[in-house]
This record gives C-alpha cells, sequence and structure tokens, in this order.
C-alpha cells in the first residue's frame, strides 16, 4: 500500500451541509475500496490564483490515505463526475513527504491539546 494525498476543490455556492456530504461521499470511496484514511483537513474557502469556470474562490479539502493504486483511479473517476468538484490533485506520497505529513499532524493535535 502506498500514501497518497488529495486535494480537492469545490465550488463555493454549496452550503456547510452540501459540502460536507461531498466530503463524506469520496471518504466513503476510499473506506469502501479498502484505504486507510489517514489525516482530513477542511481549509476552508479560499481565493484561488486565477479564475475556475467564472468562480474566484472554492472549498479545499485534503485527504491523506494508503491505498492500493488502482483506488487512485476509482477516486478520481468520481472527482471528474461530481459536478461540486472544480479541481483535484492525487499524488503519491514519497518516505519524506509521509514523515513531514506524519510530524505536521502531531504538531497539530499537540496544538489542539494545549487550547
Amino acid at each position: 500500500m502506498n500514501q497518497y494525498e488529495t486535494v480537492f476543490i469545490m465550488t463555493p455556492v454549496l452550503s456547510d451541509v452540501q459540502m460536507k456530504e461531498t466530503v463524506d461521499k469520496f471518504k466513503a470511496i476510499l473506506v469502501e475500496e479498502g484505504a486507510e484514511i489517514l489525516n482530513d483537513e477542511n481549509w476552508g474557502l479560499k481565493k484561488m490564483a486565477y479564475p475556475i469556470q467564472k468562480k474566484s474562490t472554492g472549498f479545499y479539502q485534503l485527504v491523506e490515505f494508503k491505498a492500493d493504486p488502482q483506488v487512485i483511479s476509482k477516486l478520481e473517476l468520481q472527482l471528474r463526475r461530481d459536478e461540486r468538484v472544480i479541481r483535484f490533485l492525487s499524488f503519491r506520497m514519497d518516505k519524506y513527504a509521509a514523515e513531514y505529513a506524519a510530524k505536521r499532524r502531531n504538531v497539530k493535535s499537540t496544538k489542539k491539546e494545549e487550547n
């Protein structure tokens, strides 16, 4: 199993409920295919560097997971089909990127515990 990271941008006209439903849909697809979700971050509404489909903002979502390579093609097919997703990017993390991501998760979890 390889470690992957997928970031996708959803259209800004979604309500919070619709946004969460969209994220849950893709997480369910991953779990259904046997992936192990390591981290899930909602980055919120952000301004994009350039307009996409006449939209200048979008909801950003990051999902880190461990899965077999054939799971990525199934996930990306569903991302392409969903009209709520504007853009997405999936990539396989090498060992250094995976170490950095784990370190970043640990720093975030300690900050949450302090508050």
